[in-house]
Parts: structure tokens; C-alpha cells; sequence
């Protein structure tokens, strides 16, 4: 199951929004049985929680908390940022709800122990992105415009 919450009402500038992170999720999910809560809220949430968290004081635009294993069948939760995720988009080009679909995508990856720490795992990470991505009809969020 894939439950989403919406806090930040600047979240519905995105048509069916909930309905854009499920498919995301359960792509990324694959045939993996779990569930997954997503948070969308705003700016200043997620800089509070990224202090709280990972003494980071700013906001990002996902954040990944996978459950322990005790907690199954909860795989864990994401929170995404609207003003991050907003500027990011804008600045790449990209409708907002093809990048919310991106970052879906990563975060639930990160659930299911995916990471990019190094050049392999990011590659493999990326590899795996692409993949489901394109599956959903979202372009390849890596791909390098030409000048």
C-alpha cells in the first residue's frame, strides 16, 4: 500500500498528485509487497527534519527513511520538498510532475537499499531509474542536453 499526504497545498498545482506518487512507488516497488508513506509538504518542513535528522539546516528535495526490518511490511517513508522540488524543476525544464515521479522513483529505491555513495552504485542506481522511468513515460532525467 502506498499512502500519500499531502501537508503543503502547493502540491496540488500537480493534477491527481496522489495518484502520480502511487504509480511512481509502485513501479519503483516492482514486485516487492510493502508499504511506503510519502509526505508532501513544504520547504521548511523538511530543512526542520533534515536538521533533526541528518544535521543538514536546509531543506532538500527528498528525503529517504527506510524502516528496520521489524517494522514490515512498512518499508518506509518519504518526504518531499514543494519549493525545492518546484525551483529544480523549473531549472531543469521539466513539469513538476515528471520530477515528482523522478524523485518518487529515487526515494523508494533508497527504501529498498539502493544508494549512490559511489560511482558503481550511483550508475546502478541511475541505471535502475531509467529503466522504471521510462516505463512510465518520464524522460530520462540524466540525460545531458546538448548547447
Amino acid at each position: 500500500m502506498i499512502e500519500v499526504e499531502v501537508e503543503d497545498e502547493a502540491w496540488r498545482a500537480i493534477d491527481a498528485v496522489e495518484a502520480i506518487v502511487e504509480r511512481a512507488a509502485q513501479a519503483a516497488l516492482g514486485t516487492v509487497q510493502g508499504d511506503v508513506v510519502v509526505l508532501l509538504t513544504d520547504d521548511a518542513a523538511v530543512a526542520e527534519i533534515n536538521g533533526r535528522f541528518r544535521d543538514k539546516d536546509r531543506p532538500t528535495n527528498v528525503l529517504s527513511f527506510p524502516a528496520p526490518d521489524s517494522a514490515r511490511p512498512h518499508l518506509g517513508d518519504l518526504i518531499l520538498a514543494s519549493g525545492v522540488c518546484a525551483a529544480e524543476a523549473a531549472a531543469q525544464g521539466k513539469s513538476l510532475a515528471d520530477h515528482l515521479t523522478h524523485l518518487t522513483v529515487h526515494g523508494v529505491l533508497h527504501l529498498l537499499g539502493s544508494d549512490h555513495e559511489d560511482d558503481a552504485e550511483a550508475e546502478a542506481m541511475e541505471a535502475e531509474e531509467r529503466t522504471i522511468l521510462a516505463a512510465l513515460g518520464v524522460a530520462d532525467p540524466y540525460a545531458v542536453e546538448p548547447d
